[in-house]
């Protein structure tokens, strides 16, 4: 018997990375007839250092977040998904997105974006899909490709201009 996954989290962060794991992530909901949780992570962290710290900041980030998430429900829905939700969530992206959400939703199918970290960045600060690829209790699909599984990165590189 194939696997089916019926409770399918894609992460989304506004990345090019994460709007193709969306994507896909309608394909496999559709395919499956299955229930599509998006979830889009503010990380708290990054307001930590910010000595003019106020919440106008916070409730900004939300409402560009809201924005975002109820555009991607739209176009879910425009593809034919009937069982799809958004939530948006404050703390750690690695935990929220490996351990808290699929042990509130009963996911079985975390789609995330590859990283768009360079080897340094990752040293410096993690990846959040290495950390999900690591410790989620589900499985876990690392989109690197496009609809038509052309390379991302090929997918955005702009042509050289001619002289």
């Amino acid at each position: 018997m194939l696997q089916q996954y019926k409770h399918i989290l894609v992460a989304i962060d506004g990345s090019y990375e994460s709007e193709l794991a969306f994507e896909k992530a309608i394909a496999v909901a559709k395919r499956n007839d299955g229930e599509l949780f998006m979830v889009h992570t503010v990380d708290t962290r990054a307001f930590q250092n910010v000595s003019s710290f106020d919440s106008a900041m916070v409730e900004q980030v939300t409402e560009t977040a809201k924005q975002t998430m109820e555009k991607y429900m739209q176009q879910a829905k425009d593809a034919g998904l009937q069982k799809v939700s958004y939530t948006i969530e404050y703390g750690a992206p690695k935990t929220i997105i490996a351990r808290d959400m699929p042990k509130q939703h009963n996911i079985d199918l975390i789609m995330i974006g590859a990283t768009g970290l360079n080897a340094v960045e990752r040293l410096l600060i993690g990846s959040v899909t290495e950390y999900v690829t690591r410790n989620a209790t589900c499985d876990v699909l690392v989109v690197r490709t496009d609809l038509q599984n052309k390379p991302a990165l090929a997918s955005t590189k702009k042509p050289k201009p001619t002289k």
